[in-house]
């Protein structure tokens, strides 16, 4: 994600932090005091965030896991959606660990340092076996990373490497990375997807079925199963996993892309569990008695992405209209089953953990509120001269989140003199519009619930400059890329994020994207298993390790 699609309903790789020196950078990011993100941000009179599930009370044969689609390919370089990374943070694994608590650990690297601004030092550990019986090795480390570097490659997390200039071996056990200037977020996505190593032997020997048959010769502790397409897939125990063993025998994913067929799923004991849980299910399950639901830290905002700026959205006077028209606390109540919180910010506050409060409080007190004025956006479709324009949101049936935030936009368009149609995209064809023009074709707009793979604002905001892999629409601001050139070259947090904030106003003014509400994440385990957590680290955590018996 992350800078690709970390949104696939994006929530795509969506993809970074750092310390206030060079020296205090690589001390932070191990430093289990390092403060994760506040549990602030959305509101919780519907619902309370949890830190986390009962711990498991010990091991268990198997569990079945719900998700709502199935991945296109595994392999780690095109890790941009819900669907594969919730599957393959549990098989491959990266330099560095994101934490359940959202802040950094070792994983791979024992340590990682940083001698000058330009310089990441990764030290292995020692002794890491893959799935393929291989030793991992500093050759392994640097071919999986170059892989991501390779334009033919066309790797979802390219961007993310946009400053290195060299990966190369450094001994047996050390790899080093030279940036070409100082990148402050470089180092967090190394914890992400983007940081993941495998086999070099394994992968070459799969050639292009890599990722998609076989197995993914990585070092997790689940290695790949049985795979049946358009069914299911399994993971099966690595008893050679460096790590702690997991608590599971097994998981069974099953692909279920009807949100009624996925909650029915749950109840019925069909599934012991799943994330990105439909939102109009959510009521039915916290009250069923066969499980419980689970509130935790999201980093993720609902937005409606502009894809099109050569018709009338490119007039910044027609996104704010529509931007005034829409009925976000509405949206809230019956897209997000009442557990959110309406914004017009693009970030979520919990982004702006390492930042002082003076800091948070310029970049939230800008903002406009999350209130309706149809007077004034039908004034400013006026001005722009766009009464009656005709324009196309996509909608899909993965949820009530999508689908009623298409239909939210199109009903603020007809009562400010838009024409808008819905054209509906089944859910397996869904991430396409994160990978594929093609699939963009005749489209203006789509909802996208966009996911923080760091903590840190910049993640999401660089999303605009000029170029960038969710730029979808082109837009471009030569001042805003200097400001995003000026953060991401500052270690120091509340230094950058200074800066950050002043990019998030001019996002706000300009609105690229359409900011609707902060979302939690959702977990549902039903009462035969517990451990897993309940914050958005599973993405690139191995969540299902933790997984085992309730009782």
């Amino acid at each position: 994600m992350t800078t690709p699609p970390r949104t696939g309903r994006r929530r795509p790789p969506h993809r970074r932090g750092a310390a206030a020196t060079a020296a205090l950078a690589s001390a932070c990011l191990f430093a289990t005091a390092c403060a994760g993100p506040p549990r602030t941000g959305a509101d919780t009179s519907f619902f309370a965030l949890s830190a986390g599930t009962p711990r498991a009370a010990g091991a268990i044969d198997s569990f079945t896991w719900a998700v709502y689609a199935e991945p296109l390919t595994l392999d780690y370089t095109m890790a941009f959606d819900y669907p594969q990374n919730t599957i393959l943070s549990n098989v491959c694994e990266s330099l560095m660990r994101w934490t359940p608590g959202l802040t950094l650990e070792p994983g791979l690297a024992r340590k990682a340092s940083n001698p000058d601004p330009t310089t990441w030092v990764y030290d292995l550990r020692e002794g890491v076996r893959f799935h393929d019986g291989r030793t991992m090795n500093a050759d392994d480390v640097v071919f999986s990373l170059d892989r991501q570097m390779d334009p033919d490659n066309a790797a979802a997390w390219a961007q993310n490497f946009q400053n290195v200039s060299g990966v190369t071996k450094t001994g047996p056990l050390q790899v080093t990375v030279k940036l070409k200037k100082p990148d402050s977020q470089f180092p967090q996505y190394m914890a992400t997807a983007a940081g993941v190593v495998a086999s070099r032997a394994g992968v070459e020997k799969a050639g292009r079925n890599y990722g998609t048959s076989g197995g993914l010769a990585c070092t997790g502790p689940f290695e790949l199963g049985t795979w049946r397409k358009g069914q299911s897939l399994e993971l099966d125990r690595f008893d050679g996993y460096w790590g702690t063993r997991a608590k599971s025998g097994k998981v069974l994913f099953r692909f279920l892309t009807d949100a009624s067929a996925r909650t029915n799923a749950l109840l019925s004991g069909e599934a012991d569990g799943g994330y990105l849980i439909p939102t109009e299910s959510y009521a039915r399950l916290n009250r069923s008695g066969n499980g419980t639901l689970y509130f935790g830290e999201g980093l993720s905002t609902v937005n409606v992405n502009i894809t099109n700026m050569k018709g009338p959205l490119g007039d910044v006077r027609v996104r704010r209209a529509l931007s005034l028209a829409l009925d976000r606390s509405g949206f809230v109540t019956a897209g997000l089953g009442g557990g959110g919180s309406a914004t017009t910010s693009l970030t979520t506050r919990a982004a702006w953990a390492g930042s002082s409060k003076g800091v948070r409080k310029s970049a939230f007190d800008v903002l406009p509120p999350p209130v309706r004025d149809i007077a004034k956006a039908r004034a400013l479709i006026e001005e722009a001269g766009a009464t009656g324009a005709h324009l196309t949101v996509a909608t899909s049936s993965i949820g009530q989140d999508v689908s009623l935030l298409a239909t939210a936009v199109q009903a603020a368009g007809t009562q400010i003199g838009l024409n808008i149609r819905l054209r509906s995209i089944a859910p397996n064809a869904f991430s396409a519009l994160f990978t594929d023009p093609g699939a963009r074709d005749g489209i203006d707009m789509f909802p996208l619930t966009y996911y923080e793979s760091i903590t840190d604002p910049l993640d999401l905001l660089t999303n605009f400059r000029t170029g960038a892999y969710l730029n979808f629409a082109g837009y471009s601001d030569k001042r805003y890329d200097e400001l995003v050139d000026r953060a991401t070259a500052v270690y120091d947090p509340d230094r950058r994020m200074r800066i950050e904030a002043r990019l998030q106003q001019r996002a706000a003014d300009r609105l690229p994207w359409i900011p609707v509400a902060e979302w939690p994440t959702a977990v549902f385990l039903n009462k035969r298993i517990t451990g897993a957590p309940t914050s958005i680290a599973y993405m690139y955590y191995p969540w299902a390790a933790d997984v085992g018996a309730a009782t």
